[in-house]
């Protein structure tokens, strides 16, 4: 069994920072990239960054120079640091992995955390 487990969401001001950590535990061979998305009210689901398990980042343009993805292979986590807040920030948080559970390629699964929100209000 292969669980996601999110944390560090909250309620921010405006310019501050927030810190979300992604947790994967279970039966775990090998996870590949590890994705933030997120969801506003009313909005489609948006890619927010990613990183591959050799450190390579993407983000979308909406927050490049303001979130840092990283990740600790060896606590297979993930972080999304988050400054310079604005409230169309605002929005569920979700991790994403593809996990193989198991030496053959049959054992690859996609999961999904349950969701953090972040609320970027004055």
């Amino acid at each position: 069994q292969v669980q996601l487990v999110e944390s560090g969401g909250g309620l921010v001001q405006p310019g501050g920072s927030l810190r979300l950590s992604c947790a994967a535990s279970g039966s775990i061979f090998s996870i590949n990239t590890m994705v933030w998305y997120r969801q506003a009210p009313g909005k489609e689901r948006e890619l927010v960054a990613d990183i591959t398990n050799s450190g390579i980042t993407t983000y979308a343009d909406s927050v490049k120079g303001r979130f840092t993805i990283s990740r600790d292979n060896a606590k297979n986590t993930v972080y999304l640091q988050m400054n310079s807040l604005k409230p169309e920030d605002t929005a569920v948080y979700y991790c994403n992995a593809v996990i193989r559970t198991g030496p053959a390629v049959t054992y690859l699964k996609s999961y999904w955390g349950q969701g953090t929100q972040v609320t970027v209000s004055s």
